[in-house]
């Protein structure tokens, strides 16, 4: 069944209501407009109009993105989220080094933050809870060799030893 006119220009106008109250990627603006039942044609349709505008910029939200949350999340952890909100992997590296070069992320300082939210520094640790910490630091991103070192740095250690 071919798209109506009137389907377009509803598509068009739930588009732009959604882009007024945040910032969008391309997928997730289809998804919505899928989400709220127009056709496959209709939301190419509305897609085409605010990509015309400008309206719609995955490079733009991408930098966004990052500068936001630059100083609380790990590089790999920010990669991962933008990979799931559809963000290709070259337009996320692409905002990352774009950001790098203004900010310059200290993940090592975003490490040793997150560390101190859990632990002080001197604190000995038996092997359980040396196992969480580090199961917790990995999967917010952080690098082992990073996680090892700040670990370090700080003196927490297994038990007795340094």
């Amino acid at each position: 069944m071919p798209v109506t006119r009137e389907e377009q220009k509803k598509a068009c106008i739930k588009a732009m209501r959604l882009l007024e109250h945040m910032d969008r990627t391309e997928k997730g603006l289809t998804d919505r407009l899928k989400q709220a039942g127009f056709s496959d044609a209709a939301v190419q349709y509305a897609m085409d109009y605010v990509k015309s505008y400008g309206y719609i910029n995955d490079a733009r939200y991408a930098q966004n993105y990052i500068a936001y949350r630059l100083g609380t999340k790990s590089r790999q952890r920010i990669l991962q989220e933008l990979g799931q909100k559809g963000i290709d992997r070259e337009t996320a590296l692409n905002a990352w080094e774009e950001a790098a070069e203004l900010g310059e992320p200290d993940e090592k300082a975003l490490l040793r933050r997150t560390v101190e939210k859990k632990y002080d520094p001197d604190t000995e640790l038996d092997d359980r809870e040396m196992r969480r910490l580090y199961g917790y630091l990995s999967r917010r991103g952080f690098r082992s060799g990073d996680i090892f070192s700040v670990l370090e740095e700080m003196h927490i250690s297994v038990g007795g030893s340094s």
